[in-house]
């Protein structure tokens, strides 16, 4: 088996990689919808949470083509979360209205993992550059960022930086040229297997999927791990330090 080039530079995955955003949205529609949902039980939250963040619909994928504007895709979740919860929809002026106060509650709790500023420190400690690569717009994310406390991820491609979404390899490569570093030696870790991990390798990087639920059996692990896999799996942001190491 080849052996991989050591590592040169990590990009990341920004939602669910670095920043809780999950989290932030299970607090925000609580803190949006109280009122209107104070009947919801804890595990009714959960449920309700879930499904706007995972999206079925596939709503943000139709943002990121171009066939619905940002607002539009969000308006879309929660109109289902809610009639998957047995309410009824939201009328326009009430949508906006939900929509203007998700908008400046969400930025309030973005929270980094507690994994992201270890991580950092060691990188940056051993002079490897870092930085992410979004599906969202650069301003958007760059503001996250910084809510989160995550200043210092300098680097930063959006979608709208090249005009394409991952895992088109464009804004991959985009990445690795502001690192300054070369595909095959730089890291892309991201909690999607299609779109960061396997988009990642397509591109030439070394990519890494970031399971924070550890669903994969340990044969799957080592396979994944394993010299000329076509992707490692980590279940936690401190084992890429040890990839970088080696």
């Amino acid at each position: 088996m080849t052996q991989r080039p050591k590592v040169r530079g990590v990009l990341f995955d920004i939602d669910e990689t670095l920043v809780d955003l999950r989290a932030a949205m299970g607090t925000t529609l609580q803190a949006v919808s109280a009122e209107d949902l104070a009947h919801f039980t804890a595990t009714d939250w959960d449920a309700y949470t879930h499904l706007f963040a995972a999206d079925p619909q596939g709503h943000y994928d139709a943002y990121l083509a171009g066939h619905l504007s940002f607002s539009d895709q969000r308006v879309l979740r929660v109109q289902h979360a809610r009639e998957q919860a047995g309410l009824a929809p939201l009328d326009s002026d009430a949508a906006r209205a939900w929509n203007e106060a998700y908008e400046v509650m969400l930025p309030l709790h973005f929270r980094a993992f507690d994994d992201v500023v270890p991580l950092l420190d060691e990188l940056d400690a051993r002079s490897i550059p870092y930085g992410a690569v979004s599906n969202n717009v650069h301003d958007y994310q760059r503001a996250k960022l910084d809510a989160a406390g995550l200043q210092r991820v300098k680097v930063l491609v959006g979608t709208d930086t090249v005009g394409v979404a991952k895992p088109d390899p464009v804004i991959f490569l985009e990445g690795v040229r502001l690192l300054g570093t070369y595909p095959g030696s730089t890291l892309y870790v991201g909690d999607n297997v299609r779109v960061d991990a396997e988009g990642a390798c397509a591109a030439g990087l070394q990519g890494v999927w970031l399971d924070r639920a550890g669903s994969p059996s340990p044969a799957r692990r080592d396979e994944d791990n394993a010299v000329g896999g076509a992707f490692r799996t980590v279940w936690s942001l401190a084992e890429v330090a040890e990839l970088t190491a080696r």
